[in-house]
């Protein structure tokens, strides 16, 4: 396993209405994610724990576009891959954000 951690931000405009939780599961070709409000200068930080080795520009770039384009801010979000592609990345904290906006 290879753990990887990106922060992005800070953000302007954030939005402070995304709480906490879980979507997900762990399996092949799949993912698990995590939401954990952390007090973080309105940054986020992603920490993925991955079996696939060498994607890491990859993972940089999906958790940027996912921070950017949700405006998300102090958030530690945690990703438990199973070599799921970024299509499924992308749509995994596209659901996340979506479940857990209003739950701040």
């Amino acid at each position: 396993m290879q753990t990887l951690e990106f922060e992005v931000g800070p953000c302007d405009h954030p939005d402070r209405n995304i709480g906490s939780g879980l979507v997900g599961v762990v399996g092949s070709g799949n993912l698990e994610v995590l939401f954990e409000p952390a007090e973080l200068n309105d940054k986020v930080k992603f920490i993925i724990a991955t079996s696939v080795h060498g994607f890491d520009e990859t993972w940089r770039a999906v958790t940027r576009t996912c921070a950017e384009r949700y405006r998300l801010a102090n958030l530690v979000i945690t990703i438990n891959d199973a070599g799921a592609t970024p299509a499924v990345v992308s749509l995994r904290l596209m659901q996340a954000v979506e479940e857990f906006r209003g739950n701040a």
